[in-house]
């Protein structure tokens, strides 16, 4: 990478400078400023001035000082050595800071993302005389117990044919591994590492439709408001309504094969507790450290604001890449408020015209241009990857109606709203089944269906019915009281109740209940609908409710989410027979 004096700073105002003397610089090039070379990047260009957002702390800075162009715009660098490392807004290695600079992170510092030394052991799949093209996989890496990463060509080699390829060995990312001749003659040497721009998305060679859910183990996603892989998802509340706590869970327990954290501006504490405790987890299919398919980006609320908003397409670019070998990606972006944000500092600090709350007019299309990156996608190698985006979202005060959220609402099609008052009942997870919804319904019916023997779709049409009638005949309870109301109303009530306490509910720190495969959800739920059937006509028959509610089957109906065991679902199906019996026996009754 070679340096050139492209200007000299004319005016400071924080991370924003105004660059003058503008020679030979490009829109979003990576420049570095000042003798200590602080990392910013072009974002406008005018009557030979430019102007450059610095990534890191502008303290010192002057008029005058050097800006050095790097030729390349703002990127990352891709390769074995990703998984399982902790990373600022713009890929530095935290821990690498750390070392050289102790807590607080020296400015200037600048390490390789990845290890340049460290021997990987390739194995290669092509051989002399293969025809490639771009993505295809000239062989594999164990980069960790997991994970099996597959080295690409890059997507700037359109097609060529193998003039030498390494054998079987220890080699380092930058050691050329396979040598490409391309028809016009040149020769392109390949390594095991990829450089790429961070705005600009990896290419692709179709968008499939989406199908198959991203299974959570949370029982009012999956079943209720389900996310299919690639597809996108918010989570907006207000501060302590449990955003950071349920996409910690889903980082644990969702079926994807990665997961990219950005914790974007979060405050420090917060993030420390992030960075001691996913370590300490263990995934659950494996037995081995959830860092094992971690990547983590730490970018806290005192770090340079330029650099918070660099972070979530920093930390996208890096899901993209591992999409592109096959693999389901999920992204944890808490918050997107966050980046907004700081979006919003930066558009003041360059003067732009603002639009509502202070936010830039463009807000909306950056919003968008996030979230589009998504998506279940035909690699150009021919796999198939996804990268799912699941963003948390803390608008003031827990209003929704604000603009990151109201933006946000656009341009995804599943919302789980957190309900401060559930927060507050010690409700776990937080979601409120009345705000919430899943436009992916349709698109994962299918998979649902062939679980449940095709009973899920109107089992949860039911449920959603009954929850709904609820909300009715509360009104009407909270003015003239339950009394009021006939049996058949109050039984609404009552498995409201009881699909709430036993179903919607869910114990973060119980053995059993902290997951909920996809069979026993349905299991549940289909027992909770049974009593709701018998008991329904038990009380048409003449059958008090208060008869049904003290049933021994209906106490154990209530527990079962914490008493069954997740591989042994008969004893559900045990629990719904027994109410069953125990209903037409009393209805049996009341008949003669």
């Amino acid at each position: 990478m070679k340096e050139r004096i492209i200007g000299r700073v004319k005016r400071v105002n924080g991370p924003v400078l105004i660059v003058k003397d503008i020679k030979d610089a490009m829109m979003m090039e990576m420049v570095n400023v000042g003798e200590q070379r602080l990392v910013g990047e072009v974002v406008k260009l005018y009557d030979g001035l430019a102007t450059v957002q610095v990534y890191e702390d502008a303290t010192a800075l002057k008029p005058g000082d050097n800006v050095y162009g790097t030729g390349m715009s703002l990127s990352v660098e891709l390769g074995p050595g990703l998984i399982g490392t902790i990373y600022d807004g713009i890929q530095r290695p935290l821990e690498h800071l750390m070392e050289a600079s102790g807590a607080f992170m020296a400015r200037g510092l600048s390490f390789d993302a990845i290890d340049h030394a460290k021997l990987w052991h390739f194995t290669p799949s092509l051989k002399i005389g293969d025809t490639v093209k771009a993505g295809s996989i000239l062989g594999v890496v164990a980069e960790t117990n997991m994970i099996e990463h597959r080295i690409m060509v890059s997507p700037h080699i359109t097609e060529g044919v193998i003039a030498s390829i390494a054998g079987e060995g220890g080699y380092t990312v930058e050691q050329t591994i396979a040598t490409i001749a391309r028809g016009d003659g040149t020769q392109v040497e390949v390594s095991m590492m990829q450089r790429w721009p961070i705005r600009v998305g990896r290419p692709v060679a179709d968008r499939r439709p989406l199908s198959v859910p991203l299974i959570t183990g949370l029982r009012v996603i999956d079943t209720l408001f389900p996310i299919a892989k690639g597809g996108t998802v918010a989570i907006p509340g207000g501060f302590g309504t449990g955003k950071t706590m349920t996409q910690h869970s889903i980082a644990q327990w969702c079926d994807a094969d990665l997961i990219v954290y950005i914790g974007c501006g979060e405050r420090g504490n917060e993030m420390t507790d992030v960075l001691r405790e996913f370590p300490q987890l263990i995934d659950p299919r494996t037995g081995h450290s959830l860092m094992e398919r971690t990547i983590l980006i730490a970018n806290t609320s005192n770090m340079p604001v330029s650099a918070r908003e660099a972070s979530i397409y920093t930390g996208i670019t890096m899901a993209e890449y591992y999409r592109d070998q096959g693999y389901h990606v999920a992204i944890m972006a808490d918050s997107t408020s966050r980046w907004a944000e700081a979006l919003r500092e930066l558009s003041g600090r360059m003067e732009e015209m603002p639009a509502e709350e202070g936010f830039p007019a463009y807000l909306p299309t950056r919003i968008a241009q996030f979230y589009e990156r998504a998506g279940l996608m035909q690699n150009l190698n021919g796999t198939t990857g996804s990268v799912s985006v699941i963003g948390a979202v803390s608008p003031p005060g827990g209003d929704f109606s604000e603009p990151v959220t109201q933006h946000t609402r656009r341009f995804v099609r599943c919302f789980w709203g957190l309900d401060r008052q559930l927060a507050s009942a010690r409700h776990y997870p937080a979601i409120s089944w009345l705000d919430s919804y899943s436009e992916y319904l349709v698109d994962v019916a299918n998979w649902w269906q062939e679980r449940s023997d095709g009973s899920w779709h109107e089992s949860r049409e039911r449920i959603m019915d009954l929850l709904q009638r609820e909300v009715r005949l509360q009104q009407i309870v909270k003015l003239v009281g339950p009394d009021a109301l006939p049996d058949t109303q109050n039984f609404i009530l009552e498995i409201c109740s009881l699909f709430k306490a036993a179903f919607l509910q869910q114990n973060a720190f119980d053995e059993v209940d902290r997951y909920c495969p996809p069979e026993k959800q349905v299991k549940m739920l289909n027992a909770i609908l049974a009593y709701w059937q018998r008991g329904s006509e038990a009380i048409a028959k003449g059958v008090p409710m208060v008869k049904i509610r003290r049933l021994k089957a209906v106490q154990e109906m209530a527990r079962m989410r914490l008493s069954v065991p997740n591989d042994e679902l008969e004893q559900i199906d045990r629990i719904q027979l027994r109410l069953e019996r125990s209903i037409d026996q009393i209805g049996g009754i009341y008949e003669h």
